[in-house]
């Protein structure tokens, strides 16, 4: 259950995220509501992520999706393209979360 946990923390953080743009300064109702809805979700399911994964495992994770998941969505959403020397940084972070996952005897399997 610690990775589902965790993939639900970083789905509502990557939403929160996401609709921050839409709050315009938190004036809007329904998307500031969507933000804090989507990051208390997110951290109280992060919270239980920890109970089982070593905190500096977790956020490796957690930041390196949600950047990606993130950047797609702004895409996608915002129109908002990214440039190589962008997109090769993110292929380097998510190499080093599955470096994290594989090989690092503290990520729990």
């Amino acid at each position: 259950m610690t990775y589902v946990f965790l993939m639900i923390a970083i789905v509502a953080e990557v939403i929160a995220t996401s609709a921050l743009k839409a709050t315009e300064g938190f004036t809007r109702l329904w998307p500031t509501a969507l933000v804090a809805i989507g990051y208390g979700t997110a951290f109280y399911f992060l919270s239980l992520t920890l109970r089982t994964m070593p905190v500096g495992v977790a956020y490796a994770i957690w930041s390196g999706l949600g950047i990606v998941l993130v950047s797609i969505v702004g895409y996608a959403v915002y129109r908002q393209a990214l440039d190589a020397p962008a997109l090769l940084g993110m292929g380097l972070i998510v190499s080093g979360v599955i470096v994290i996952n594989v090989f690092s005897r503290t990520a729990p399997h």
